[in-house]
């Protein structure tokens, strides 16, 4: 009973050493993690960056072809959507606006269009006037948007045998991206415009 006694004891001393190793390990990680991040107090909660964006090639409203490198050149907050949205793409599109207005700094607003067949050059550059003159429009084929959406992790899905009048099934995150960062957070369709111009210009501050 004694040698049983001993050995319980020594079982359990040997597990509060590994769980109190574990903690340990665990915290330095967490710390380690947010020493790391400079965007750490920024954040609303844990996002790894560099997974999300890439290049990509589309065309603006005046008909031109533009690349990921030129609309990013400053920091931006990047939408999908599609101009004959009639719910959530208005009010995002207007809150986007809002908060870059409220931010300054260059913060850009872009609305990439999940719905090349109608969101033309002309459709897109009368969608974005009803926004003031911040927000710019980009559009482009078919292959064009897939590849921005794959980059960015976008879905979105046109009805089969869609007519004229049809609704696009797509993501609606806001993605804030930042010239020689790439990724750096994202906000959904829930986080309010002031919420969205504290963080923000929590990012920017930090570069």
């Amino acid at each position: 009973m004694k040698e049983d006694s001993a050995v319980n004891r020594l079982i359990a001393s040997a597990g509060v050493v590994a769980l109190t190793s574990l903690l340990g390990w665990t915290s330095y990680q967490i710390v380690s993690r947010n020493a790391a991040d400079a965007f750490a107090e920024c954040r609303s909660g844990n996002v790894a960056g560099g997974t999300i964006g890439g290049p990509f090639t589309l065309v603006d409203e005046t008909g031109a072809t533009v690349t990921d490198a030129e609309v990013l050149a400053k920091p931006a907050l990047v939408y999908f959507g599609f101009a004959s949205c009639t719910d959530v793409c208005p009010l995002d599109n207007a809150r986007n606006v809002e908060v870059a207005t409220a931010v300054g700094q260059g913060l850009t607003p872009l609305f990439i269009s999940v719905d090349p067949a109608r969101d033309t050059p002309k459709v897109l550059a009368e969608y974005t006037d009803y926004f003031g003159e911040g927000l710019i429009g980009l559009a482009g084929t078919p292959e064009q948007v897939k590849a921005a959406a794959t980059a960015y992790k976008v879905f979105y899905q046109i009805p089969e045998g869609a007519t004229d009048n049809y609704q696009v099934q797509h993501t609606t995150f806001t993605y804030l991206m930042l010239p020689g960062i790439g990724f750096a957070d994202f906000f959904p369709r829930e986080a309010t415009a002031q919420e969205m111009t504290e963080r923000v210009g929590c990012f920017l501050k930090s570069r």
